[in-house]
């Protein structure tokens, strides 16, 4: 067997052990595109491995999503997945799990009118809505990896030659999931720990608000009574540990709506929708986003915090060092499942339940009351850098260091 064959089954066996962990006679669904077959047929004989009742793939392509976007109608974006949306909630409410298996092409959808991208955005997200609320309440096992895609890796290693971009990727994102080591599990073992003593920190402090500085930001957001930091590893309703991402390098927790004041700047490129919005800044007034500008982008930004009142606002407040691996590998992946483990980022849109004490049993109504967000949306963008200080304020009106230049300051 290869190197890379050893590397790739290694990868599969860490998205079903670790990532979904998949238990006996729990089904399974796995999306991913179509170039991706030979990694989805490793998953799938190491799922069955592992015990699962029923593995069922979702195949997608981006070339057939592109001849969508140019010659299908206008209506054709107002209709939602519901036969999609059913699969899921159904998956969920059993017990299920679901590995999404990520290629995307930064430019897939360039040069096509960002009213029709707004319109499908806005048509899955709202028959998508039980489903979100399932895995914003770790209803079920879910994760997310990413395989290389041609476009995707021309676009990340362009000084490549065309045969060893793939390749190349391949190398990087082995080393990002920590796939190649001697014991790949045991290496997450050891990494989960690390982040659960930052997130066991931060939950001691229980900071009643953060103030970032650095340069194009000058930003404070208040964060909700009884707020849980959260770090790699998830438990599911049924009770079985899982990892969302894979990569993951964050620490994370939900942000109190109303109480946003200031400005921050973007430090990387967002891919969103298949387009990329670049340079941009949000100002925040009580919670709310009150201005948006983007050198680049800058209507795809803008219908994606018209999507609904909830996506003018946060949902998400995540710590990533400035020197984490992926950072420090100086790429950039224009692909936010890596890009937002460089970087400490934020998420517009809807706020997980798990963040809240309690939150998991609480309905959305009382999760509103409770300060978090809701949106049909819920979209990452990376702010961090070298330069970045943050401040935790304490209920007394205390500053305290939580990131001194880029990395933690504890």
């Amino acid at each position: 067997m290869s190197d890379f064959q050893t590397k790739l089954e290694q990868y599969a066996e860490l998205a079903v052990r670790v990532g979904v962990n998949i238990q006996p006679g729990q089904r399974f669904i796995v999306n991913a595109p179509i170039h991706a077959a030979e990694f989805v047929r490793l998953v799938t004989r190491k799922a069955y491995e592992a015990g699962a009742a029923l593995v069922k793939i979702n195949w997608n392509d981006d070339q057939i999503t592109r001849l969508r976007y140019e010659l299908a109608p206008d209506e054709s974006f107002e209709i939602g997945p519901k036969w999609y949306a059913a699969e899921m909630e159904e998956l969920a409410v059993d017990g299920g799990a679901v590995l999404h298996v990520v290629a995307d092409d930064p430019d897939l959808l360039k040069g096509i009118d960002s009213k029709r991208i707004a319109a499908s955005q806005k048509s899955s997200s709202i028959v998508l809505s039980k489903y979100r609320e399932y895995v914003q309440s770790d209803k079920l096992s879910w994760s997310i990896v990413a395989v290389p895609s041609e476009s995707w890796a021309a676009k990340v290693f362009p000084n490549e030659s065309p045969e060893n971009q793939v390749s190349t990727m391949w190398d990087y994102i082995f080393k990002a999931v920590r796939v190649g080591e001697t014991d790949a599990i045991a290496a997450w073992e050891a990494h989960v720990k690390t982040l659960n003593e930052k997130s066991d920190y931060l939950n001691k402090k229980a900071y009643k608000q953060l103030h970032y500085v650095a340069p194009g930001t000058d930003l404070t957001i208040g964060l909700p009574k009884g707020h849980i930091w959260a770090a790699a590893d998830s438990i599911s309703q049924r009770g079985d540990a899982f990892i969302a991402n894979m990569p993951t390098e964050e620490v994370f927790t939900a942000p109190l709506k109303t109480d946003v004041n200031g400005y921050v700047s973007s430090t990387k490129p967002l891919s969103y929708g298949g387009t990329i919005i670049d340079n941009f800044k949000l100002t925040f007034k009580d919670g709310r986003i009150v201005g948006v500008e983007a050198e680049k982008g800058q209507d795809t930004l803008q219908h994606l915090v018209e999507m609904d009142e909830g996506a003018h606002y946060l949902g998400e407040v995540a710590l990533v060092p400035h020197r984490s691996p992926i950072s420090m590998s100086n790429i950039l992946y224009y692909n936010t499942l890596f890009d937002e483990n460089a970087s400490n980022h934020l998420a517009i849109g809807s706020a997980y339940a798990f963040n809240l004490q309690g939150g998991k049993e609480m309905s959305r109504e009382e999760l509103t009351e409770r300060g978090l967000n809701n949106s049909l949306v819920h979209v990452d963008f990376m702010i961090g850098s070298g330069e970045m200080d943050i401040y935790g304020i304490t209920e007394d009106g205390q500053e305290e260091p939580v990131f001194k230049q880029g990395g933690w300051a504890f």
